[in-house]
């Protein structure tokens, strides 16, 4: 059997096609996983999502209210982190259930156990497939490097994340106000460290729709123009103080 770190996989439950084909792939690789069931953010009481999602602090935090399939996204993350704190998990996989896989995937287990340095949380996926522009990057073997990017990337369907950072995460999200992907790119209030493991070897599936976007479609963000452009700017000042932090720690492996 392979020798593997933990695997985390999100799913909904009515998704039965999306498990079928993520369970396929995986398979293909010997490759085990954990199914976490991914909470439907239509079926939460109002008590289920203020217990977690602060309205007050997204007015502050973010340009617009969240629809509900972005809150079941975040809350079903937060599974996935108390999984890693609770079993005690050095670092594990958590993928979302519209992954395909590029590559074997042996190679990135071995070199994500071979890393010496004190990580927090790898993206192995990029949203859609996207690119962004790169602060520095350090060859870890002759397959891959480990990249910072000038804003960590968005999405969140595959990534590793240490048990620290899953603690950390958990902390600082006990009341959380925008999408989880967002979150996890605001290192300066999270304190969690966001670098790129590169070539990915597992992409977003451009034929699975997104069940968050069809769930949020509704939101216009044209409305919240000026007050997106704001909190951009406010972020991208931020960006560019946490990667110089970050960009040391890269340094310092070469």
């Amino acid at each position: 059997m392979l020798n593997q770190p933990k695997v985390f996989l999100i799913n909904l439950d009515k998704s039965t096609e999306r498990l079928k084909k993520s369970s396929e792939r995986l398979a293909a690789q010997n490759i085990q996983f954990e199914l976490i069931q991914a909470i439907d953010g239509t079926k939460l009481t109002d008590a289920e999502i203020q217990a977690h999602y602060s309205s007050q602090l997204n007015s502050k935090q973010y340009y617009r209210n969240l629809g509900y399939g972005e809150i079941g996204c975040f809350l079903s993350h937060r599974l996935a982190w108390q999984k890693i704190v609770e079993q005690k998990l050095p670092y594990a996989i958590v993928l979302e259930d519209d992954f395909q896989l590029v590559g074997e995937l042996a190679p990135l287990f071995n070199t994500i156990g071979s890393l010496t340095f004190e990580w927090q949380l790898l993206k192995l996926a990029a949203y859609q497939n996207r690119t962004r522009p790169i602060k520095a990057t350090k060859q870890v073997n002759e397959e891959f490097d480990l990249v910072l990017h000038k804003k960590p990337l968005t999405g969140c369907c595959a990534q590793a994340i240490t048990y620290n950072a899953a603690k950390q995460l958990l902390a600082i999200t006990e009341q959380f106000a925008c999408p989880v992907d967002t979150q996890i790119q605001r290192t300066w209030q999270t304190g969690v460290s966001v670098y790129s493991l590169m070539p990915f070897l597992i992409e977003q599936d451009g034929k699975v729709g997104s069940e968050i976007t069809a769930a949020c479609q509704n939101q216009v963000i044209r409305k919240y123009f000026f007050k997106r452009k704001v909190q951009q700017i406010h972020d991208k000042f931020n960006h560019f103080k946490q990667t110089q932090k970050a960009r040391k720690v890269i340094l310092s492996l070469l």
